[in-house]
């Protein structure tokens, strides 16, 4: 009997296939937000709840963290565990700045009467941004395990692994938001 050993094409193909399943579902999620936008039961629109300038510092948060990550992955390349470190933590820092944002700007839109169960368009709005919501903190969970791998493991192939599936799902998760900031908010505020 021989033993198999996965050289990690298998947990990557895994991860691809999982990144799909996530497609699919926020596919399903904006599509489901286009049927839903124009219903707002005599309630508040977009333009009437949107702040761009709030959002759109929210979103630099984003997109900063994914360029943050992308140095963290060249420190990895460079087998700098210093640097790869400080990346890491700094990427953590600006993704639980985007969630404390985020969570802001729902508590203060339920405070003004604006929320899920007000209208279908808030609905489908708050189901659609707090699913993205939902993932980047499972992001921020995921990378502090990997900063505590790192710090315990040292840069191995295990975690050279895991850290290029989270920068998979970070950046798709960049890219989600990028169209949820185009279609919600922009498009929304118009």
């Amino acid at each position: 009997m021989s033993a198999h050993h996965d050289d990690g094409s298998r947990t990557t193909l895994g991860f691809w296939i999982y990144l799909m399943s996530d497609c699919l579902i926020f596919a399903s999620l904006f599509a489901t937000f286009v049927v839903l936008a124009g219903n707002v039961a005599g309630g508040p629109e977009g333009r009437e709840l949107f702040d761009l300038p709030y959002v759109g510092w929210e979103t630099l948060l984003l997109l900063v963290s994914s360029a943050t990550f992308g140095f963290a992955m060249l420190a990895m390349e460079r087998e700098d565990r210093r640097a790869l470190r400080q990346w890491l933590v700094l990427t953590w820092l600006l993704g639980a700045g985007f969630i404390a944002m985020e969570l802001h700007e729902f508590a203060a839109l339920i405070a003004e009467g604006a929320g899920p169960q007000r209208s279908a368009f808030l609905s489908a709005y708050f189901t659609l941004v707090g699913t993205h919501g939902l993932h980047v903190t499972a992001g921020l969970l995921w990378l502090a395990v990997m900063i505590h791998q790192l710090s315990v493991f040292g840069i191995d192939a295990m975690v050279r692994r895991r850290l290029a599936c989270l920068s998979l799902f970070w950046h798709f998760l960049d890219l989600v938001w990028i169209c949820v900031f185009t279609f919600v908010y922009l498009r929304g505020a118009v």
